[in-house]
């Protein structure tokens, strides 16, 4: 275990999403000594496999590209990626955090330039694409990766392949003694920001997604529409890759639910009506016509600016709305899906066919798969509300449920806590 290499005067930022960046450099711009922790190989998380923002429609690289500049320019901050907390011990002002540190072997000479990647055979589920898409077993996560250098999969450690990995390196950068490591920090406070997971959509048995190939979630369907994303942003169905011009949106799913979760996810409805701009650009030019959206849903939570947004989506005419909550899917014999259910509006039943399903899957803490210290209180969905001593704060949709730009308001507002729990310990350490 190495020594200490922080002080009580130190904030530490659990996770690299948008809000644990945020949080970080707002700190570190204030004049705070910061550490900031992911336990993936890049900074982004989330909102990086986005392929546009609601409301303006611009791209992720327009929020991460100034984060990423600002924080390579901040001497106050430090990055540790593929790093993960395991024990957090002591008050507030005065914490011992021991981080597990998992090895890249790839070491800062890196180019990315990927001879390490056209070198090794075999091929892994990407996980940045949710699986819709391969992976080289030495790769770059995503173009906007920070840092920017290449990973090698543990699993080729000790094989022929990560010799020739090694070999094809110009740089000397692939590093295969790189071990696992332990290390032990003095920090002053503590904020969380690990984000969020997409509910599990194989959950919601009436709805066939991991039976029926072209039900997807609303976070793939993101990947399908994105121009890097696995099928060069056209939208193909999984089963036959043929293009998807009928496309159901169904809302609230996993979401408001006793059985699943039973809060508001707060991003669905948005995300739905942005997905139905995909649909409408895929096919502005089609010779065939244009693609339909049709969106089921229970109500539309648009509020405050959004609302403008969605009365422009109700104006267009590629876009149906049915107030329902969809009962069932069934598959037919040309893998097309039929949506059963009554309409609330005209209480009449309906069998609706669509060629793909998209469902606005839920969001779930991240939290909930991470052992958390003892004294941190969460809700009964298992967002964190922060440490019983005060000195631990959540951040972003590690709080609750939340879209980019209130996850940014978030943790500004944990960093100005954090910022005051320094500021308490420096008075007392002065005092005494």
């Amino acid at each position: 275990m190495t020594a200490s290499i922080a002080t009580s005067q130190t904030i530490l930022v659990v996770g690299g999403g948008i809000g644990g960046m945020t949080a970080a450099l707002e700190a570190a711009e204030c004049g705070k000594q910061v550490i900031l922790v992911e336990r993936n190989p890049t900074l982004g998380g989330r909102t990086a496999l986005l392929y546009r923002y609601f409301p303006k429609m611009c791209h992720p690289t327009c929020g991460l590209e100034i984060n990423l500049k600002r924080l390579k320019g901040n001497r106050k901050l430090r990055v540790m990626t593929q790093a993960e907390v395991t024990a957090v011990s002591g008050s507030a002002g005065d914490y011992t955090v021991t981080l597990k540190l998992r090895p890249r072997y790839v070491n800062k000479n890196c180019t990315a330039c990927g001879d390490c990647g056209k070198s090794v055979a075999g091929e892994m589920a990407n996980p940045y694409d949710y699986g819709l898409s391969k992976i080289k077993l030495a790769y770059l996560p995503h173009a906007m990766a920070y840092p920017q250098r290449y990973v090698l999969d543990p699993a080729i450690i000790g094989t022929p392949n990560a010799e020739k990995a090694k070999a094809a390196c110009k740089v000397g950068a692939i590093d295969l003694d790189m071990k696992e490591e332990t290390v032990e920090i003095k920090v002053g406070s503590v904020v969380w920001a690990t984000g969020w997971k997409p509910y599990d959509a194989a959950k919601i048995q009436p709805y066939g997604y991991g039976r029926f190939a072209n039900v997807v979630t609303s976070v793939e369907f993101e990947r399908l529409a994105d121009p890097r994303g696995p099928t060069g942003g056209k939208l193909l169905r999984p089963s036959d890759g043929q293009p998807a011009k009928n496309i159901a949106f169904i809302q609230c799913a996993g979401s408001r639910d006793e059985n699943h979760l039973r809060h508001c996810s707060r991003i669905c409805c948005m995300a739905s009506l942005k997905q139905t701009h995909y649909v409408r650009e895929a096919y502005a030019d089609d010779a065939a016509g244009p693609g339909k959206s049709t969106i089921y849903y229970i109500d539309i939570r648009a509020i405050d600016r959004f609302e403008d947004f969605y009365k422009k989506v109700q104006e267009d005419p590629t876009v149906q709305f049915v107030k329902s909550k969809v009962a069932s899917i069934k598959q037919n014999a040309s893998a097309n899906l039929i949506l059963h259910g009554v309409d609330t509006e005209g209480y009449h039943r309906y069998a609706q066919e669509h060629d793909l399903v998209v469902l606005a899957i839920g969001m779930e803490p991240e939290a909930n798969g991470i052992k958390l210290p003892a004294d941190m209180l969460v809700d009964s969905s298992g967002f964190i509300e922060g440490s019983k001593d005060g000195g631990q704060f959540a951040a972003g949709s590690a709080a609750s449920p939340t879209d980019v730009n209130r996850s940014v308001q978030s943790a500004t507002a944990a960093a100005l806590r954090a910022i005051q729990v320094v500021h308490r310990t420096a008075a007392v350490e002065e005092a005494t």
